[in-house]
């Protein structure tokens, strides 16, 4: 395989001086290409009469030996850059790798807290002013209660208008959202999280104003929010996922909990209990069930793992026979 190392050491060379690459990335390259001359010499093909299938059974061997696809993606950046080169130089009539993609990643599973973690989180309470800790509680009680977004959390009003983009109807304990792609959805509201939002308007008061004071809102729309801040706007999403992670840390809990974890947290749980797929779906407001079936294997981590604490067989290390 002389010429094939000349071929390479001439490209590497072309990057360094022609294109002026920093030396660590020469050095990544010149791996890649061992790589490279490596699997062509176990399939024994000259590089110049590497093919496609060649490189696809090669992405296949190393996605197989648990290299990661990201991984993958770069070593297939430089051989393509290699065989572009070879073309240019009129040694290859067609790039081999031009059309072969590296494995997609498999898609992280949504993080939701457990059960008892969730629940110590929503009765946590803090030592911060009652205001505060009567509006973040109220927060807790409708993202875990209720699954909402923080957007559609975020968009609550005190109540229904022309203009609202959602409210809580407090006589049918209902949340009334609109979520993606403007879409509104309806949801329960549980007693707990009623309780909640009781004790924050007494404390927020009456439309227009907050407790201490007017509202001083630049913004009609702010002072009709559910959840306001302090001067009387409209709370932010950044707010909100500020005050959780400040109450995750206040409350023991071993992870910082964003909202969106407490939306996946609702989706787990009710699924867990339940087993209504579609009944999980339409609270969520999901458009395809597919995109809810992620919590399936959340729901199965939860049993996989009852099983490995509780099942004896699940604890046997060895086993031995009698006759």
């Amino acid at each position: 395989m002389a010429d094939a190392a000349a071929l390479v050491d001439k490209y590497l060379e072309y990057v360094r001086v022609e294109k002026r690459l920093a030396a660590r990335t020469v050095e990544l390259y010149a791996l890649d290409l061992q790589k490279l001359q490596g699997f062509a010499a176990q399939a024994q093909v000259e590089l110049l009469a590497v093919r496609n299938p060649h490189i696809r059974r090669w992405v296949a061997q190393m996605h197989s030996g648990g290299r990661s696809g990201r991984g993958i993606a770069l070593i297939l950046s430089g051989w393509r850059g290699f065989y572009t080169w070879l073309g240019r130089q009129g040694l290859i009539a067609s790039n081999p790798v031009q059309d072969v993609r590296s494995p997609k990643a498999p898609k992280p599973l949504p993080k939701a807290l457990g059960v008892d973690d969730a629940v110590q989180f929503a009765d946590f309470q803090s030592d911060d002013d009652p205001w505060l800790e009567a509006r973040d509680a109220a927060m807790v009680e409708l993202l875990y209660g209720s699954g909402l977004r923080v957007s559609e959390l975020t968009g609550l009003d005190v109540e229904a208008s022309g203009a609202a983009r959602g409210w809580v109807d407090m006589q049918a304990a209902e949340a009334h959202v609109l979520g993606k792609g403007s879409k509104r959805r309806s949801v329960p509201v549980g007693k707990t999280a009623m309780r909640a939002l009781e004790r924050w308007l007494a404390l927020r008061g009456p439309m227009g104003t907050v407790a201490g004071g007017p509202v001083h809102a630049t913004q009609e729309n702010a002072a009709r929010a559910l959840f306001t801040g302090r001067n009387g706007t409209r709370l932010t999403a950044q707010s909100v996922w500020q005050r959780l992670k400040r109450r995750s840390l206040q409350s023991g809990i071993s992870t910082p909990v964003h909202p969106h974890m407490l939306r996946h947290s609702f989706a787990s749980h009710v699924l867990q209990s339940s087993g209504d797929l579609r009944a999980v779906q339409e609270l969520l407001g999901h458009a395809n069930i597919t995109t809810t079936q992620v919590y399936t294997r959340l729901d199965f981590q939860h049993l996989a793992k009852a099983y490995d604490l509780a099942h004896p067989r699940a604890r046997v290390k060895g086993s031995s026979s009698k006759s």
